[in-house]
């Protein structure tokens, strides 16, 4: 395929909101143009290869892959759908002529279709409306048609945008149709191909200058252990040849950096694959540019043609990451240094766009700003993955200057919740300075909840919203720009219990213990002191002796503890931790362990610490 240069081109993006089905749908592509061997054993959701994106069930970077159908080479990049990774969306819209829009026709559009359809109309991109499954109970597929129409005028589509062909699916079976079947539809015999047919009549080939001087827009970066750093982006103009020299430079006016295009590739089914010539129009891998960062053009040393770099939302929320401080720090981590810290956060910045990392006065610390919980998280859980040790706080909204004084974040956030679940969520999000902008009837004894909230209020509130549902409650909320600040949300009703001294835990301390809150260790536990072993029952902070032993006697055996009953610890995931920590606390990461502690370690200064506070 890479050798084909007069081969008709297409290029096409899948964006949705999460779980719409987008890697599914892939998956079906990849398949039925005969990607895979027909006995050959593949696994579901074949491109999202990463470990968190298989245990979580979402896709968090963009994945490249390539069809050939009809005589026409497809290229396709498979998006993320949480808001989180919305800076991965932006990048990938920049360097298609079409998207497939997939939306799930029982839930209809949601926060986040309104965000990469916002995106993809910004980018001029043309759209073509999947309807995804149909086989789901409550598929309503006329509705959702409608809803989707009605949301294309909403975000001032224009005329040609808004006429756009519309294709059904049950991207579980690998099933297409261009006209709405009954429902529930027929699964059997039928195939996916009637969507690449609608590819191939709707969306347009790229637009590009085969005679011009050579632009590349590099969009994603990879890297390999053989060539290092790789850039990814369409040949806007021009032809890539390997071993030539090029130029890299980041926007106009910008210095130029020569270097040589070593290795250039193109994509083939799910590999790269090598080139000689890649002409315009297609999506290229090239190696050998030392340096090269997202947004960066590759072009032509003599003839150079800078295009703008890539615009992405700024981040909303920020945290320290430091070095761990712990009296257990270098116990489980491989890489335990400032240096090492440093040098993987700034390592990420370059590829991640979303992402922004500030040095501070503190040699040991950094602030890192992100576009939310998850995305932050994420890079916390893959670190800790790859061996490193550290400690962040807890996040922080960005607050900014506007005209009318303090703005803060804010969310659109849409919840579809039982009803009997209705009261609770509207006072919880109330109390966190939301308001209610639409309440809907779904039919089934749901509600859908349009709510415009401070993303401050929505720190911790997804495990809350679990609790508020008993599990049957969902909720997805995305970036809505900057409001004036709602003043004042209250923080945590209860504090921690806090160990006073290290060592390991024991039933018989922990059974007392328990009594004053809910536990987060269980018996045999190693802690030190100001380490959070759990949460209080009340208000403030209660330090409390989790390591005491019972004092053996003629009449007390010591195997008496074994007899001790102890409820279950609550386990914290990291989202959970970090959602839970108050201002003058942290997560300690390590590759093994999550633990809760007190910024100040020592007792004693922590309450002169709150002396001075007082009497300030």
């Amino acid at each position: 395929m890479s050798t084909q240069q007069a081969i008709q081109i297409r290029n096409v993006a899948i964006i949705a909101h999460v779980d719409h089905g987008k890697t599914t749908l892939v998956d079906a592509i990849l398949r039925q143009t005969g990607v895979f061997r027909a006995n050959q054993q593949v696994s579901e959701r074949v491109l999202d290869s990463g470990d968190l994106e298989r245990e979580r069930g979402i896709t968090i970077l963009a994945k490249n892959t390539a069809v050939l159908y009809g005589g026409t080479k497809i290229n396709i990049v498979d998006t993320p759908g949480h808001a989180d990774f919305g800076g991965e969306v932006e990048r990938i819209l920049s360097m298609v002529d079409g998207a497939l829009l997939v939306v799930d026709a029982a839930e209809g559009p949601m926060p986040q279709t309104r965000f990469v359809l916002q995106k993809a109309l910004e980018n001029g991109v043309r759209p073509v409306v999947v309807v995804n499954k149909l086989d789901r109970p409550g598929a309503d597929a006329p509705r959702t048609v409608d809803q989707v129409l009605e949301l294309f005028i909403a975000l001032g589509a224009d005329d040609q945008q808004l006429e756009f062909p519309v294709v059904y699916a049950a991207g579980r079976y690998g099933v297409a149709w261009r006209e709405l079947p009954p429902l529930p539809p027929d699964l059997e015999g039928g195939s996916i191909l009637p969507l690449l047919d609608a590819v191939l009549e709707h969306v347009p080939p790229p637009a590009a200058r085969a005679d011009g001087p050579l632009q590349v827009l590099v969009t994603t970066l990879d890297y390999d252990d053989y060539v290092g750093r790789i850039g990814i982006g369409r040949i806007r103009q021009g032809q890539l040849v390997a071993g030539l020299p090029v130029a890299a430079v980041h926007g106009p006016g910008a210095p130029l950096r020569v270097a040589r295009a070593a290795q250039i590739y193109t994509f083939e089914n799910l590999r790269r694959v090598p080139a000689t010539v890649v002409p315009s129009g297609d999506i290229v891998a090239v190696a050998g540019i030392p340096d090269l960062t997202v947004g960066d053009t590759v072009t032509s040393p003599t003839e150079p043609a800078p295009l703008p770099p890539v615009h992405v939302d700024p981040p909303t929320l920020s945290m320290s990451f430091a070095v761990n401080s712990s009296p257990f720090a270098g116990r489980e981590g491989q890489f335990v240094t400032s240096r090492q810290l440093r040098s993987r956060l700034w390592k990420e910045a370059e590829h991640n766009v979303g992402l922004e990392v500030e040095e501070t006065a503190n040699a040991d610390a950094f602030v890192v700003r992100g576009r939310g919980e998850l995305h932050l998280s994420i890079l916390i859980e893959t670190m800790r993955r790859e061996g490193y040790e550290l400690q962040v706080s807890r996040p922080e909204v960005i607050l900014r200057a506007g005209e009318a004084g303090i703005e803060e974040p804010m969310e659109d956030l849409v919840a579809d919740v039982p009803e009997a679940s209705v009261g609770v969520i509207l006072e919880s999000l109330g109390s966190r300075r939301a308001e209610l902008a639409a309440m809907t009837p779904e039919g089934d004894g749901r509600t859908r909840l349009q709510f415009l909230a401070p993303a401050r209020g929505l720190v911790g509130f997804a495990s809350e919203f679990q609790t508020l549902t008993r599990g049957y409650g969902v909720m997805s909320h995305t970036f809505a720009g900057y409001g004036p600040h709602r003043g004042p949300i209250a923080g945590r009703a209860r504090g921690s219990l806090v160990a006073w001294e290290p060592g390991a835990t024991t039933g018989y301390a922990l059974e007392n213990a328990e009594q004053r809150g809910t536990l987060f260790v269980g018996p045999g536990v190693d802690v030190y002191a100001g380490q959070v072993v759990g949460e209080n029952a009340r208000e403030g902070d209660l330090d409390i002796n989790v390591c005491k032993r019972k004092h053996l006697t003629n009449m007390r055996a010591s195997t008496s503890e074994e007899e001790v009953k102890l409820a279950p610890p609550r386990v914290l995931s990291l989202e959970a931790a970090l959602s839970f920590i108050a201002a003058d606390e942290l997560v300690e990461v390590t590759p093994r362990s999550l633990r809760l502690r007190k910024a100040i370690l020592d007792r004693h200064q922590r309450a002169r610490r709150r002396g001075a506070l007082a009497e300030a």
